[in-house]
């Protein structure tokens, strides 16, 4: 039996570069009726730990160090005793949260972790920030995405520590090269499938972004 994905949408603000926008994040949990992992605790640790519930948290995975999405995770962390895993490529944005405390595991591209006997792969994707992951889940057909890839092309790389340039290249080969069946669930807003994504990589490399 496969885990089960569930999804709650949390409201906050990204800041960075002195700007500030009202975003709404999308926060994924992997699991069975006993065992969890949060991808992205975002904004609302109430609301996060409430959809984890009675389960045992394995683990929150930050697909990258923005505020908007760990901003809820130490306190996720603290209350439900589990641990925070970063790349630490994307340690600079960790520390402008929270300077003086370290994530718990540094993540790695090709680590496995399971939970509820369901793999979830990490995959390396710079380019959105320098540390940005993506955590694929063959049995599930399923990649969490963050914001390296949304539904009409790539993460934002206007601001400091991205790169449009290489986040194309993460895109095209590390996500681009999935079933095209794999549903693509993002940081923000709705899903959508590499196949559905895939014939527009040029049209996204034309544009410059």
């Amino acid at each position: 039996m496969t885990a089960r994905i569930d999804h709650i949408v949390t409201s906050g603000q990204f800041t960075l570069d002195g700007g500030t926008w009202d975003v709404d994040n999308n926060v994924w949990l992997v699991g069975d009726d006993s065992e969890a992992v949060v991808i992205d605790a975002a904004h609302d640790a109430d609301a996060v730990v409430a959809a984890v519930g009675d389960r045992r948290l394995v683990g929150i995975v930050c697909t990258h160090a923005h505020n908007d999405h760990i901003n809820a995770a130490a306190e996720v962390a603290d209350r439900a005793g589990a641990r925070i895993l970063l790349h630490p490529a994307d340690q600079v944005l960790w520390d402008m949260v929270y300077p003086g405390r370290e994530p718990d595991v540094a993540l790695a591209d090709g680590t496995e972790m399971v939970v509820a006997g369901t793999a979830l792969r990490v995959l390396h994707t710079p380019g959105h920030a320098p540390g940005a992951v993506c955590l694929y889940a063959p049995e599930l057909e399923t990649v969490f995405t963050g914001d390296t890839l949304f539904q009409g092309g790539p993460g934002a790389t206007g601001r400091s520590y991205s790169d449009f340039d290489t986040i194309v290249a993460s895109i095209r080969g590390r996500l681009l090269r999935l079933p095209p069946e794999t549903t693509v669930r993002t940081g923000h807003g709705d899903s959508t499938q590499i196949g559905a994504e895939s014939p527009h990589l040029e049209e996204w490399i034309a544009r410059g972004h």
